[in-house]
């Protein structure tokens, strides 16, 4: 197994324990009854947007704490990912190069 690939699976590997800590992190949360509460704070009416609104109050840190912990992860084995959405600007950059160039 080449060392790239180990690595791969080791970034696998610890992004679904990084996945796992997430859900223990919403259960956490759970039991503590926020969002209990947060929707009687709510009209009866308005109780879905409240648990909505409790969710995503809630779950911020947990994301932030997610979105650091993959960058840490991917510096300490040296993961590069392929995003979809840089394909699409090296695309466009290349059409405004090839413009400019014509000019």
């Amino acid at each position: 197994m080449s060392e790239q690939s180990h690595n791969t699976l080791l970034h696998h590997i610890a992004t679904g324990a990084g996945f796992l800590g997430l859900i223990g992190y919403y259960l956490m949360v759970e039991k503590t009854g926020f969002f209990e509460w947060m929707t009687s704070l709510m009209p009866q009416q308005y109780a879905g947007a409240g648990l909505m609104l409790a969710i995503m109050i809630s779950m911020t840190p947990g994301f932030f704490i997610w979105k650091h912990y993959n960058r840490w992860i991917e510096k300490k084995l040296n993961v590069k990912g392929k995003y979809l959405e840089d394909e699409y600007y090296k695309a466009q950059e290349e059409q405004q190069n090839k413009k400019d160039t014509d000019s």
